[in-house]
């Protein structure tokens, strides 16, 4: 596990927590390692796709996500278990009156099983600073243009919480599968830095 986020100070307090605990013959690296590659494995953009896919064509199970993502996720498969406990998740749907966009001002927070690992930006200190002050401009340099009168929230993940954007349903997309519908929604869409 080590090298990874060697900048970041909170992965650096991790990994001398990790080393003390293999020093002390209570864990080895290959054992930390697996719990890694257990969170990780199946971990894809594509796995939160397919929930928004399942949310825009069945209505009953988009209301069942918005009220408790953790308890509907498994209906498509999905669950937020993995590494020690569970984690919170919430799903914050975008509407025509509210835009949602995710950060982590921490650390990197971040729901990794339903988005695949977190890309280099969401992790870099100019974004989880600015996009709390002024997330119209920081969605603007992602090329999202949010108009004056649409509401934007920033939801801050934690240790304990992640979130995950659905977004707005094309419109012209009725006749869609579900699989079709999951090929139009991007990581970016899933974090609110792009509309789909």
């Amino acid at each position: 596990m080590s090298g990874t986020h060697t900048g970041n100070p909170v992965a650096a307090r991790v990994r001398r927590l990790e080393e003390r605990l293999v020093a002390d013959g209570r864990v080895t690296d290959g054992e930390l390692d697996a719990v890694l590659a257990a969170v990780l494995d199946g971990a894809s953009p594509l796995n939160g796709a397919r929930v928004v896919a399942r949310a825009w064509s069945d209505a009953g199970f988009r209301e069942r996500l918005l009220a408790d993502a953790n308890a509907a996720l498994p209906e498509v498969g999905l669950s937020m278990a993995g590494g020690l406990q569970e984690q919170r998740l919430m799903v914050v749907a975008n509407t025509p009156e509210r835009h949602n966009v995710l950060v982590c001002t921490l650390c990197s927070c971040y729901p990794v099983a339903l988005l695949g690992p977190s890309p280099s930006w969401y992790k870099s200190e100019a974004y989880r600073s600015r996009v709390v002050r002024e997330p119209r401009a920081v969605l603007a340099e992602f090329g999202l243009d949010i108009p004056d009168g649409q509401e934007i929230t920033v939801w801050d993940s934690s240790a304990e919480s992640r979130y995950m954007v659905l977004p707005r349903r094309p419109p012209g997309t009725e006749e869609l599968t579900e699989d079709q519908l999951a090929q139009l929604v991007t990581r970016e869409g899933l974090i609110g830095t792009a509309a789909l």
